[in-house]
This record gives C-alpha cells, sequence and structure tokens, in this order.
C-alpha cells in the first residue's frame, strides 16, 4: 500500500503558492501520495487559532504557515530550537501525539540561498525591509552571517522595536537601526532585502524606490510569485548581485520536506520538475 501524506499551508493570498505542486513532486520521489491543502481562514471562515485547531485534530501530519501568521503560529507550538524561540516565527509545523512541534525553514532555506549566490562573503551594512515573520528569519540569518550593521524599516515601530530587542538579546554586538522609511535608511548599505509582501500578486509595487537602490553589493527579496518582482528588477538594473524569492521557496520547501516525511530529495530533479510543470 503506498504511503500518504496529509500537508497544508495557512495563509492569505496563497491562491498562486507553488508549495502544493513541490511537495507533491517531493512525494512523487517516494512513491508517496501527498494531499496538500491551502487554507485561507477567511475563505474557510474560521480564525487563525480555529484553523490551527482544526487542522490539529484532521490528521494532518504537518502545515507550512505563511503571511502574515508566522508569529502566531510560534505561539501554538512548542519550540524545541533556542534560535526559533528567540525567532518568534514559525513557518513550519509537525503534528504528533503530543503538543504540535514548530519550526522555521525560512532561516535555514535564505541561509542555502544566500550561500549559493554570495558564498563566504559577509553581508556587510544591510537594509531590511519588513519586521514581520519573514523578516524576523532573515535578520536572524544576517546576524548569524556576521551583518556588519542591520537597518530594519518597517511602518509598525512597534514591531520592529521588538525584533530589535530579541536581536540584541542573542547579537549584542550587532549595530541597528530603525526607521519607518526605507528609502531613508537606504543610503551606503551593501545589502537590500524586501521581507514583505509588496511585489506579490495582488500586492503590485516594490518596497524601495528605484533611486534608493545602493550603488553596489546585493538584494535580495522574499516574494516568489512573480519570481521576477519589481523590486529584483531594480536591484539587477543597478548592478547588484539579486538573490531571488524563488531560491528561499525552494530551500525552505525541501527542509519542511525532510521534517514532514523524513526523507531525502534529489533536489536538481525537484527543480526540473516544478520547471516543467509550471511551463505546461
Amino acid at each position: 500500500m503506498r504511503r500518504h501524506l496529509l500537508l497544508g499551508l495557512i495563509g492569505d493570498n496563497i491562491g498562486a503558492s507553488r508549495a502544493p505542486l513541490l511537495h507533491r513532486l517531493a512525494g512523487a520521489q517516494h512513491g508517496i501520495d501527498v494531499t496538500y491543502d491551502r487554507l485561507v481562514p477567511r475563505e474557510m471562515g474560521k480564525p487563525f487559532d480555529a484553523l490551527f485547531d482544526h487542522v490539529a485534530q484532521a490528521g494532518y501530519r504537518g502545515i507550512n504557515v505563511t503571511y502574515p501568521y508566522k508569529e502566531k503560529a510560534a505561539l501554538r507550538v512548542r519550540i524545541t530550537d533556542p534560535l526559533v524561540q528567540a525567532m518568534g516565527a514559525v513557518n513550519t509545523v509537525l503534528f504528533g501525539k503530543d503538543q504540535p512541534e514548530g519550526f522555521n525553514t525560512d532561516y535555514s532555506g535564505f541561509l542555502s540561498a544566500y550561500r549559493a549566490a554570495r558564498g563566504d562573503l559577509a553581508p556587510g551594512v544591510v537594509l531590511l525591509i519588513g519586521a514581520g515573520g519573514v523578516g524576523r528569519s532573515l535578520a536572524f540569518a544576517l546576524a548569524g552571517l556576521r551583518a556588519a550593521e542591520l537597518r530594519i524599516a518597517d511602518l509598525d515601530s512597534a514591531r520592529a522595536r521588538a525584533l530589535a530587542n530579541a536581536l540584541r538579546a542573542g547579537f549584542p554586538d550587532l549595530p541597528i537601526t530603525l526607521g519607518q522609511s526605507a528609502a531613508d535608511l537606504a543610503q551606503g548599505v551593501e545589502g537590500v532585502l524586501n521581507a514583505t509582501p509588496v511585489g506579490m500578486v495582488g500586492h503590485d509595487g516594490t518596497p524601495l524606490p528605484r533611486n534608493a537602490m545602493p550603488a553596489r553589493g546585493w538584494a535580495f527579496d522574499a516574494v516568489y510569485t512573480p519570481v521576477n518582482t519589481a523590486f529584483l528588477s531594480d536591484a539587477a538594473a543597478a548592478g547588484l548581485t539579486a538573490i531571488s524569492g524563488y531560491e528561499l521557496f525552494i530551500g525552505q520547501g525541501v527542509d519542511a520536506w525532510h521534517l514532514f516525511a523524513g526523507l531525502p530529495l534529489d533536489e536538481t530533479r525537484l527543480r526540473a520538475d516544478l520547471t516543467a510543470r509550471v511551463a505546461a
């Protein structure tokens, strides 16, 4: 009898997400049938906590969590990794007999994407736009990569301060600057990261004006639908090394699959299968 995995994704505006396809293709590599549901609280008529309780009792092996629920998910799970506890954001949850367990594969996925593009180069002085769930993951990854300075731009000043305080507890020597305007904080940075939904399908635009792009360095966009965002196009036009959110999508997905199934993946085959299916 073929093995079956019931998985899902809780989030808003996830109609274009390729996560269901990624995990179905991952299952196909091992002869596993994967059902991967899109779970949108508003569409299902349940607030996040009620929907989380539902999937915890409905036979799901695990779920991914995306915008804007990663910080809420962290409050509903047992977290054994001190770094993820400090982040306060969870994007992968495993259900079992005991309390659900939370993980953050955005963190590990971004590290993989960064190192593939820049190797052992340090991030330098970086601007992080957005201090929400994915922003918290990126901030801790940048601190671990020994960023020289971290500037955080977020319209929600309280959220930015909370992230800064969490970072200072673990990385007291990291200089941190906060502000509401990304353009005001961009001068002199070497790296710029978009951790907001601006640029994704349904949220057109860019979080940083083209004329505020740094003159050198690198850029990363957590958005991957579409792959070629205005933010990354502007970065490439400015001569920056552009790291696509698609690389984070692949990295976090592969790491989440390992947690869900306990099985390896042929990542080269996965990428080829994804490309072929999307093209078809």
